[in-house]
Parts: C-alpha cells; sequence; structure tokens
C-alpha cells in the first residue's frame, strides 16, 4: 500500500486523498483545474456572476503558466525514471544528473473562485467497502466465512511464526506494523478506522498489520495463491476430524478465488478491477481468516525482501527501506534505498511519484528529499513501537 502515514499524520494524508473536486469545478477545461492539494478555496460564500467571471479570469491567467511549468517538470520526471530503469536493465551506473533535482513547482496565484451557478453541495463522497461488506462479499460470492482468531494475541502468535519462517527480522515485521497500524491496530484494523472518533469513515481497503488493498490481495492469489494452498494442504495432512474437514473446505475456496484472481493478465489495473467487484472484496476476506490472513500479510513484504535481493541488495533492509518499497513500488523503492547518503539529502522525495499521488502526499512534501522522508518513517516508528500492540508483537517472535 503506498504511506497512509506518519500515522497519526495519517489521518492528514488519506483525508487528502479523497479530496474532491468543489463546486463549479466541472465548468472549468480540465486542464486548468487545480487538483488534489492544489484544490484551495479562499471564499465562504459565492460570488456574484460578474465578479465570479473577473476572479475565474484571474486565476486562469494565473493558473495557465503554472500547468505550463508544471507539465514540463513531471514530464521530466518521468523521462528520467525510464533513463534510470534504462541503465540498471543495461547494466550502467546511475549517476546524481538521472534524477530531477528541482523541486516540483507549487502554485501561489488566487484560488479557484465559487461558481455561484453551482450546486450548493458537492458530489457525494464515494462509498468505501469496509470490513463488514468483505465478510458479506465472502459468504455470498464464496459461500467463506473467515475463520477468526479467539484473540488479537492469537493473531499476533500466527503472523510472527509466518514473518520469522519466512526470514523477516522482528525489527521489520515490528516497526511496519506499528507504522502501518498506529502501533495498537487489530488484525482488521481499516485505513481511517484505526481510532474511534464520531463520523469516522474507511478512507481506503487498506486491511490489516501491513494494510494490504483489497488489488493486493488479488496480486497475491494471482500471483503465489498456489503457495498458500500448498501450505494449506500441508496443515491439512496434520489434522483429523472436524478441524481436518474444515481445512479441506478452505482449501477448496482458496482454489476458486485463486481461479478468479488468475483470470485476468498479471498487471495492478486488471487486479484492481477484479478487487473492486464482489468477488474481489470477497476476496479481500481472506487477511480477517486466523489460517492466511498471516499468509498475505507476511508475504506483501516478502516479495519486497525478495525484490531488493534480486537487485543486489546484499544487507538486510531496515524497516524503514522497507516501508519506501511498501510506499513507493519496489521498483522506486530500491532506487530510493540503494543511492548514496549525499544523493539522498538532495533527491527530491518528487521522483518516486506521479505527479496526482505527489499533490495528494502531504508526508513527501513536505518531507520533500529522500533523506527526510526515510528519517520522517523511522521517527515515527521509533514513536509507535512503544505502544502495547507493538511491544505484544515483538514478545511472539523467535528470541
Amino acid at each position: 500500500m503506498r504511506l497512509h502515514s506518519l500515522r497519526r499524520g495519517r489521518s492528514c494524508l488519506l483525508a487528502a486523498l479523497l479530496i474532491s473536486a468543489a463546486a463549479g469545478l466541472a465548468a472549468e477545461p480540465a486542464a486548468l483545474r487545480p487538483t488534489g492539494a492544489a484544490i484551495i478555496i479562499a471564499q465562504t460564500t459565492p460570488a456574484t456572476t460578474a465578479e465570479y467571471q473577473e476572479l475565474l479570469a484571474q486565476y486562469l491567467a494565473a493558473r495557465q503558466p503554472y500547468e505550463a511549468e508544471a507539465t514540463v517538470y513531471w514530464r521530466a520526471v518521468a523521462d528520467q525514471r525510464r533513463l534510470r530503469v534504462g541503465k540498471r536493465r543495461g547494466g550502467q551506473d546511475v549517476s546524481l544528473q538521472d534524477y530531477v533535482l528541482s523541486q516540483p513547482p507549487v502554485y501561489s496565484g488566487p484560488p479557484y473562485p465559487i461558481d455561484p451557478s453551482a450546486p450548493t453541495e458537492g458530489p457525494p463522497r464515494k462509498y468505501v467497502p469496509v470490513v463488514a461488506d468483505f465478510l458479506r462479499a465472502a459468504a455470498q460470492e464464496f459461500k467463506f466465512v473467515p475463520r477468526p482468531p479467539q484473540s488479537e494475541i492469537e493473531y499476533k502468535r500466527a503472523y510472527a511464526k509466518v514473518a520469522a519462517a519466512a526470514g523477516l527480522t522482528r525489527e521489520q515485521a515490528v516497526r511496519i506494523y506499528a507504522f502501518e497500524s498506529g502501533g495498537n491496530g487489530k488484525y482488521d484494523v481499516q485505513a481511517g478506522l484505526e481510532y474511534p472518533r464520531p463520523g469516522a469513515r474507511a478512507i481506503s481497503t487498506a486491511l490489516g498489520y501491513n494494510q494490504l488493498l483489497s488489488t493486493n490481495s488479488v496480486e497475491l492469489l494471482a500471483e503465489k495463491g498456489h503457495q498458500f494452498i500448498s501450505t494449506l494442504q500441508a496443515r491439512a495432512a496434520g489434522l483429523s476430524g472436524d478441524s481436518k474437514e474444515e481445512m479441506q473446505r478452505k482449501i477448496a475456496v482458496l482454489k476458486s478465488m485463486v481461479a478468479f484472481s488468475r483470470s485476468v493478465p498479471d498487471t495492478w489495473s486488471d487486479h484492481d478491477r477484479l478487487a473492486n467487484t464482489e468477488k474481489g472484496l470477497g476476496i479481500h476476506a481472506l487477511n480477517l481468516d486466523i489460517d492466511i490472513g498471516p499468509l498475505l500479510q507476511t508475504q506483501k513484504l516478502l516479495d519486497s525482501v525478495v525484490f531488493a535481493r534480486k537487485q543486489g541488495f546484499g544487507r538486510a533492509l531496515s524497516a524503514a527501506e522497507l516501508e519506501m518499497m511498501n510506499l513507493t513500488g519496489d521498483g522506486n523503492g530500491i532506487d530510493m534505498i540503494t543511492m548514496p547518503q549525499p544523493w539522498r539529502e538532495r533527491v527530491p522525495t518528487s521522483n518516486f511519484f506521479q505527479p496526482g499521488g505527489y499533490e495528494r502526499n502531504p508526508i513527501a512534501i513536505r518531507n520533500n528529499v529522500v533523506a527526510k522522508l526515510i528519517a520522517a518513517t523511522d521517527a515515527k516508528m521509533d514513536e509507535e513501537v512503544r505502544l502495547q500492540g507493538a511491544k505484544d508483537l515483538a514478545g511472539l517472535f523467535p528470541k
């Protein structure tokens, strides 16, 4: 998933992901509409039509040169990224000059004015499915009900066992758990619902200790599903009676889910399309199952560790480095963590984002070079590993 936080900065960042266009934006040419964090509306009451037209003209006059500058900047970021990928594939060294070393342009002109003819209320916020929806979809589409843990400690114990067996270190697992779930998150914690508060809403499908998106769950089944099936089959071999029958039914369901996940090409966009169907939501419910959930949560991190190893990264990834891969994707992440320290002090974080994602990510904007972003991640981990949930998980790892 993706840096949902520096987490109670999490709330600000994820809220920013859900900023929608203000009333009246539909009337403006799409290329000139402010997006993401750039949406700033200072007026509290609509202007008259004449005032609106005058303010709109002022806004467009300021916004057009900014958009032109931003287009050039982000094109350069994409071009340099392709250049670095090509160099690495060809066995060439990457240089500091292969990055865009300036910060993105910032719009500082007048805000977009309120259109007096626009509806007073904006469009309704898009509904984000929650745990109840995942469970309903699993029952409806696959006749599957996840087996919940009898306690949070039971799930933590299962996760620690799987993570340690996979080769994840205690530091990696515990610090990322603390960072992703707020230090005390339960196995069913969902982004936006980490802390009880009036009117709280889920802000993404990110779920569990490592905050997997529903797309992650579908992708993991498509790519590693047969491995998960083999693991459950080995467990079933050691069971008898009702427990064995239950496990065999679960394996049959898992096979059906794997087949569905593999029904499209192995691309993020195709998996994302499946993840937003009822069957995809049902697959996401696997994270809530005591037998399968820890496998999914662990595999997401393990895939990044394996990727780094294949890229020649010899030492164990620190938790913050592993989180960079989780945040920006393995390719961008390895780019960040393999660069020399002096480069980290100079290379803007914008080099590792798409423009829309960057604009909606105040953490990356505020910590605007690689060194600052990694340091901020480490600092938040330092804070949240002190909480009881993180301490409990740490205590369950092999000494």
